[in-house]
């Protein structure tokens, strides 16, 4: 696909999202692990095996057609997206958290991303999997596309923090501004099958969303970690890197179609996270103090 979508816009978008990351990311974060090691490793066990398998099922539930089902697996499987860190401020997650499952995940997702990708082609549309699947040059090109900028980003943080923490505002408006931009675009491509690719996907997306974020609040609270963390794991797992994800499906396997389940879940998981935080912070607000009693 040589259109400039795919050429130009794409790679220059997540090229400007994973840099952002980048600036706000240091070796600490990843030491921080070994600190919270109990939430972290619930977190990605959540985000790396169950979330992937839930998708799976509600694929199958609804019978999706071959190229959105592989595109809902390839958004699964896609690492949670920076703007996670702002819903767990907004709504008191564990924001330290979120950085470094941000970091940990964005890094093991350049392995687990193109398994579960293949894995994905493979089932549901086996003929397509010798042109579609990702070998290992486009496996090295998701490796480039994700890491080269998470990299340049920690390297100008380390040299220059002052001015990484200037520039950490106006990157993540311009990574919003980006991200819609990569949906818009996506849509307008695809405009004479978006009216039956929404019907087809709004549900499952919807139903995606919303279990993502109730299995990251309520399977590490009923593990016994603290509610902040669960918070931060909730918005972790429930809020992916769409750009990423519309970034493989059309740059590196060559298929609009692919990235419409991603575009629709960009659309769709801003709402449902910030309705999701607006009750959970309702439902375990304590009770409010009586007054006293005047003299």
């Amino acid at each position: 696909m040589d259109s400039p979508l795919a050429t130009v816009l794409l790679p220059a978008a997540l090229a400007i999202v994973m840099l952002g990351l980048g600036l706000s990311l240091t070796l600490g974060d990843f030491a921080r692990v070994g600190r919270s090691p109990k939430a972290v490793v619930i977190a990605l066990g959540l985000q790396l095996l169950v979330l992937p398998a839930v998708c799976f099922g509600i694929v199958l539930a609804f019978d999706l057609p071959p190229i959105l089902a592989v595109g809902m697996l390839l958004l699964a499987a896609s690492p949670g997206g920076t703007t996670a860190n702002l819903f767990s401020h907004l709504f008191r997650g564990d924001v330290a958290l979120n950085i470094t499952l941000t970091a940990v995940n964005s890094m093991i997702a350049v392995i687990t991303l193109p398994v579960i990708t293949n894995l994905a082609i493979a089932w549901f549309d086996p003929a397509a999997a010798g042109s579609l699947g990702l070998q290992f040059g486009k496996t090295v090109q998701v490796f480039a596309v994700v890491l080269v900028p998470v990299a340049i980003g920690m390297l100008v943080r380390q040299r220059a923090a002052e001015f990484a923490d200037r520039m950490d505002k106006p990157v993540r408006i311009l990574s919003a501004v980006v991200l819609a931009l990569v949906i818009v675009g996506t849509m307008v491509a695809e405009r004479e099958n978006i009216t039956g690719y929404l019907r087809a996907i709004g549900v499952p997306a919807l139903l995606f969303c919303g279990l993502s974020l109730l299995m990251g609040f309520l399977v590490p609270r009923a593990l016994g970690v603290v509610q902040r963390q669960a918070i931060a794991s909730a918005f972790e797992i429930g809020i992916h890197n769409s750009t990423l994800a519309i970034a493989v499906a059309i740059s590196v396997l060559g298929s609009i179609e692919l990235a419409v389940p991603a575009a629709v879940y960009g659309v769709l998981m801003f709402p449902v996270a910030a309705v999701f935080g607006w009750a959970i912070t309702r439902s375990t607000r304590g009770p409010v103090p009586a007054a006293a009693p005047r003299a």
